[in-house]
């Protein structure tokens, strides 16, 4: 078989699974984005950030192997033995030099000022003279613990005296990754579309026929969609469950979708380094059915009443515990009652909610600001405009068709923080799904 001959069957291949042809230029372009992506937020916001933290510079050090969380954010770059990324404040700008590291891709997106060996790092960092060095070392947020053990030491050793200057970068490199651009908005609200349309798709008679398809077929169809069109995850299989009045009944296995089912799911992409998070319900409808039983739509519809009121709520704030707590205000006063995670009260006239909004963009749980009970350290930073965040809740109202056991209706989508408060990137769940 001919070379042509294999791209055209490559490219109709694609095209069926995809829906569009794939274009020869797409690495490109995405590469080309990235690059603006990376200018943008050294120029316009890695001074303030830096600024802000007392760095006067931050050295980020991968090895061959061992590649630090943050390695697509600088640029990528092929790294033979050691290699240095090193950024040097200057007031309204910051320096930027790459040691030890090549390739076209890290060199041609014209971001860095200066390439060289690694061998240059001690003189380099002594002759701008930094009192104090962010390293990636963090207690709370993997994204910034990058280095490793033996990595600090050869730093520590090569710095000389500097060595004594290093400090963790863990809060730098947050208010870094979470203060977005409008560039970055721009392309995670694309992400965002991309994955909701995947899971809407997902849970439609297109990929389900009752009483056939199972959890994982579902989940396996997801993949697949993920694969042909280039695109990643942070949570790698994506969960598709079935929830009934005992909790959850199976995740993703060969439990095969019947009539009545209530069908959850949990998932996100990655594209051009964002990862999404949200979910999506479904109702498989049971024969003479023509929409979903009264008790279901109930439950939903009081999830989305506390959906609405963090949207109204949640606004910029000097940390994200008091956003938090003007969130848990509201929806008391609302009539709602505030539980731990997966711990409803058992009052059939109340509906109980556990609250999970939490930082998302670079990491289905990103690293920023974070509103979520499982994020302690973030609470205490600033909530700011532009801020990346996925509104996450579940709600558990009384089904009186389930002997009023509760049902858990988890509602999840992504949004940013702006100063009229939280707007959504593309359209939300705003309906139980239905499979006929």
């Amino acid at each position: 078989m001919n070379v042509l001959l294999r791209r055209m069957i490559l490219a109709a291949t694609l095209t069926i699974i995809t829906g569009a042809p794939v274009s020869g230029q797409e690495a490109r372009a995405r590469w080309e984005r990235m690059c603006q992506i990376r200018a943008e937020k050294f120029d316009l916001v890695m001074p303030t950030a830096m600024e802000d933290n007392d760095l006067d510079m931050w050295i980020v050090v991968m090895r061959e192997g061992l590649l630090d969380p943050l390695w697509e954010a600088l640029g990528r770059g092929y790294v033979g033995d050691w290699g240095f990324w090193v950024f040097t404040s200057q007031g309204a700008r910051v320096e930027r030099a790459v040691l030890g590291v090549g390739g076209y891709r890290l060199e041609q997106c014209d971001v860095y000022d200066y390439f060289g060996s690694a061998d240059e790092l001690a003189d380099y960092v002594a002759s701008r003279d930094p009192d104090r060095i962010g390293v990636n070392i963090a207690e709370s947020i993997g994204g910034a613990d990058g280095l490793s053990y033996t990595s600090f030491n050869r730093l520590k050793e090569q710095l000389g005296s500097y060595g004594d200057r290093l400090v963790s970068a863990e809060r730098f490199v947050s208010d870094f990754r979470a203060t977005r651009t409008a560039v970055e908005i721009a392309a995670f609200a694309e992400a965002g579309e991309i994955s909701r349309e995947i899971a809407e798709r997902a849970f439609s008679n297109e990929v389900i026929t009752p009483g056939q398809t199972t959890l994982e077929d579902v989940a396996w169809w997801m993949s697949d969609q993920q694969l042909a069109r280039g695109l990643e995850s942070s949570f790698d299989m994506p969960s598709v469950y079935i929830t009934g009045p005992d909790g959850i009944v199976a995740t993703s296995t060969d439990r095969i979708i019947q009539r009545g089912d209530l069908l959850m799911l949990d998932w996100g992409v990655g594209f051009l380094d964002f990862y999404t998070d949200m979910k999506r319900i479904a109702y498989v409808l049971r024969e003479g059915e023509t929409e979903p039983p009264l008790g279901v739509r109930h439950a939903f519809e009081q999830g989305r009443r506390v959906r609405d009121i963090m949207k109204a709520t949640i606004k910029p704030a000097p940390t994200a515990q008091e956003a938090l707590n003007r969130t848990r205000t509201a929806l008391e006063v609302a009539g709602f009652n505030l539980v731990e995670f997966n711990q409803p009260s058992s009052d059939p006239d109340v509906t109980d909610v556990v609250l999970g909004p939490h930082s998302v963009g670079n990491w289905g749980h990103g690293i920023g600001p974070s509103l979520a009970f499982f994020n302690p350290t973030r609470m205490t930073y600033e909530l700011r405009p532009s801020t990346l965040i996925s509104i996450e809740l579940f709600a558990y109202t009384a089904n009186p068709a389930w002997d009023n056991e509760k049902i858990r209706i988890p509602l999840e989508d992504d949004a940013v923080v702006t100063d009229r408060g939280v707007e959504w990137l593309y359209p939300v769940n705003d309906r139980v799904l239905v499979i006929k």
